[in-house]
C-alpha cells in the first residue's frame, strides 16, 4: 500500500494502472480505522492489485478531486476499485470489507 498526497500522483496512477484500489482514510476516526484495516487485509491478500490511500486531513485537495472526478460524494472512510480509469465499485464506513472487495475485484 502506498500513500498518495497529490492530484498529480493520482492522475499518473490513473493513466498507468488498469486496475487498482484506493482508500480515503481519516486518521482521527475509529470507523475509518476499521475500514483501513479491512482495506489493508485485502491488499495483503492480493499483492497483484496495486493499492493506494490518502489521509483526508493531509490531502484534502486530492480527496475533493477524486469526488469531483468520479462524481461520487466524498465520505470517509471510502474505498474504490478502479478499472480502466473508472470506478467499478465504492463503499464507505462499515461497508468496506475484505469480503466485499473480493466480490468486486
Amino acid at each position: 500500500m502506498e500513500k498518495i498526497m497529490t492530484v498529480e500522483q493520482f492522475d499518473k496512477i490513473l493513466q498507468e494502472k488498469n486496475h487498482f484500489l484506493f482508500l480515503k482514510h481519516s486518521i482521527t476516526c475509529p470507523i475509518s480505522k476499521a475500514g483501513y484495516d479491512e482495506f489493508a487485509k485485502f491488499a495483503g491478500e492480493h499483492p497483484d492489485i496495486d493499492s493506494y490511500f490518502l489521509h483526508v486531513q493531509e490531502a484534502r485537495a486530492l480527496s475533493n478531486y477524486i469526488a469531483e472526478r468520479f462524481d461520487i460524494k466524498h465520505e470517509s472512510p471510502q474505498a474504490f476499485i478502479i478499472k480502466n480509469q473508472e470506478v467499478v465499485w465504492n463503499a464507505s464506513h462499515w461497508n468496506i470489507t475484505s469480503k466485499a472487495m473480493n466480490e468486486h475485484s
